[in-house]
C-alpha cells in the first residue's frame, strides 16, 4: 500500500498536513524523533542517525521533508536521504523550504536545487510563520511575558502566512502523485505586514497591549542565543531581519489559492483563532 511519509510529523506544519491527507483518505506515516506509541502510523525518523531512513521510506511513495531545523547547513544530513528516497523509487518530494535566504548558509539552496532535480521535486519557499507568536517561539514568549515584541526589522513588511495553509498546499501536492506540479512555489499570506501593524491587530483583537521596541540586530542575535538557538543560526536569523528592515522581504504570492482554491488566512484570522495565547 504506498503512503506518504510525512518528516517533522509532529511539528506545526506536519501534524495538521498528516490530518489532512488522512481525512482525504491518504495513508500518511507520521516520522519524528518520538512517535506517538498510539498511532500505528507513527514511526521513529531522526536526521542524525541514517539508521531510520530505510524503515521510514519502505512503503513510501511520497514524501514531505522537513529539513533540519535550526541548521545554516542542513544538506550533509539530508543528502543520503535524498539518494535513498531515488533508489526506493519515490514518486514525490515536497520540501518545506523558506522564502528567505539565511545569510552564510549556501547549502540550503543547493538542498532545494537537489530536490528540484529529483522525480517530482517540489520545494515550497514559504514566507515567516505567524505561528511565531505563539509560544514556544522566542518573540511569543517575550510578548507573554513583557508584552513586547522585539525586533531589528524596523517597519519592514513580510508576508506571513499560517502553517495551517502551508500544511493544506502540501496536501493538494501530496495527495495525488499524478498531479502536475511546478517544482517551485513561493508561500505567503495574503499580504505584507510589519511587526507595528501586526501588534496592533493583537491588541485591537484581544486587548492585551503589545508595543513594539526596536533593537539592534546584534541584540536580537543574543536574545536568540539565549532562548536556546545555536549560535551561527541565532546570527543568521537575525541577520534576515536586516533584509525585512530594507523591504526585500515584502513579497506575497497566490499560489495557496491556486493549491487549495482558497486564499491564505489573514493575521486579523490567525489571530482571532489563537485570542486566548495572549490573554491569559
Amino acid at each position: 500500500m504506498s503512503a506518504v511519509l510525512v518528516t517533522g510529523g509532529t511539528g506545526k506544519t506536519g501534524k495538521t498536513l498528516v490530518r489532512l491527507l488522512r481525512d482525504a483518505g491518504v495513508r500518511a506515516r507520521a516520522a519524528s524523533r518520538s512517535p506517538a506509541t498510539a498511532d500505528p502510523d507513527a514511526l521513529r525518523f531522526d536526521w542524525n542517525d541514517p539508521t531510520t531512513f530505510g524503515p521510514a521510506l519502505d512503503g513510501t511513495d511520497r514524501v514531505f521533508l522537513l529539513p533540519p531545523v535550526e541548521s545554516v547547513d542542513p544538506l550533509p544530513l539530508v543528502e543520503p536521504f535524498l539518494r535513498r528516497a531515488q533508489r526506493a523509487g519515490v514518486q514525490r518530494i515536497v520540501m518545506l523550504g523558506s522564502a528567505i535566504v539565511l545569510p552564510n548558509a549556501p547549502s540550503a539552496v543547493e538542498l532545494a536545487a537537489q530536490v528540484q532535480a529529483q522525480p517530482g521535486g517540489v520545494v515550497l519557499r514559504a514566507s515567516g510563520f505567524m505561528q511565531n507568536f505563539l509560544r514556544p517561539h522566542p518573540l511569543a514568549e517575550h510578548i507573554h511575558r513583557r508584552g513586547e515584541i522585539l525586533t531589528a526589522a524596523g517597519d519592514g513588511k513580510l508576508g506571513w502566512v499560517d502553517a495551517r495553509d502551508i500544511a493544506a498546499s502540501a496536501a493538494a501536492l501530496l495527495a495525488d502523485p499524478k498531479v502536475d506540479v511546478r517544482s517551485d512555489y513561493l508561500i505567503t499570506g495574503p499580504h505584507g505586514l510589519s511587526y507595528p501593524q501586526a501588534a496592533r491587530i493583537i491588541t485591537a483583537q484581544t486587548g492585551r497591549q503589545v508595543r513594539v521596541e526596536r533593537i539592534a540586530e546584534e541584540e536580537q542575535a543574543s536574545g536568540y542565543r539565549a532562548s536556546g538557538m545555536p549560535p551561527e543560526f541565532a546570527a543568521a536569523l537575525a541577520a534576515v531581519e536586516r533584509g525585512i528592515k530594507e523591504g526585500r522581504q515584502d513579497r506575497v504570492s497566490t499560489a495557496v489559492l491556486e493549491l487549495t482554491g482558497r486564499p491564505p488566512r489573514t493575521f486579523a484570522e490567525f489571530v482571532s483563532d489563537h485570542a486566548c495565547e495572549w490573554t491569559q
